[in-house]
């Protein structure tokens, strides 16, 4: 196990986008030593009622992000002091880097570090494709807001099902981001953790 309190999800979809060089940030970032999903027990037991919920509408869960290490963020944060602006098309054409912070899409102390949250999608589980969900994961803007009035009404009742699937788990979405959700009853609401996933 990677820790004590944490446990490794093997039996959901993942694909943990901060170990790879897709990613805002465009390389694997710090603490991310294997694309493997890291959750405490709590967020463990909620994602099983998520994903039986997800089953019963013949959909699944896929998780991009889940347990962040602590010297992630500070590897982020000198990421966005530098003149890289090399993914700015992809994920944050209207903004500036500098100001993802200000913002509310990156914090400095994220829900993540304390092993209570989660960023996931819908897919469908016979061809692994995702859902429409109107924009693509870490996408830095107003598109990405989950109650957006600018996105198609399919991706609009796409987000509303995964609300549907993800609320009645115990999880709070973030308002900024379709795909952020944290443990209501987090286990760790003190601490923060920079393990090393691998």
């Amino acid at each position: 196990m990677p820790h004590e309190k944490f446990f490794y999800v093997e039996h959901i979809p993942c694909d943990i986008r901060y170990a790879t060089i897709n990613n805002f940030v465009g390389r694997p970032i710090s603490g991310y030593l294997a694309n493997k999903c890291v959750v405490s027990m709590e967020v463990y037991k909620a994602l099983n009622i998520a994903q039986a919920t997800a089953n019963k509408k013949g959909l699944s869960l896929m998780i991009f992000e889940a347990y962040r290490p602590l010297k992630a963020l500070e590897d982020i944060l000198q990421w966005s002091k530098t003149t890289d602006t090399s993914t700015k098309e992809r994920f944050y054409p209207t903004l500036e880097k500098t100001s993802l912070f200000d913002l509310g899409y990156i914090a400095l102390r994220s829900t993540h570090t304390r092993g209570a949250a989660i960023d996931v999608t819908l897919i469908d589980p016979n061809t692994k494709q995702e859902l429409g969900m109107g924009t693509e994961f870490d996408f830095f803007g107003e598109l990405s807001h989950t109650a957006s009035p600018n996105i198609s009404a399919e991706a609009k009742a796409n987000r509303r099902c995964l609300l549907e699937i993800m609320e009645p788990a115990g999880f709070i979405n973030y308002e900024k981001e379709w795909w952020h959700f944290t443990l209501k009853d987090e286990p760790f609401p003190n601490c923060y953790f920079d393990f090393d996933i691998n």
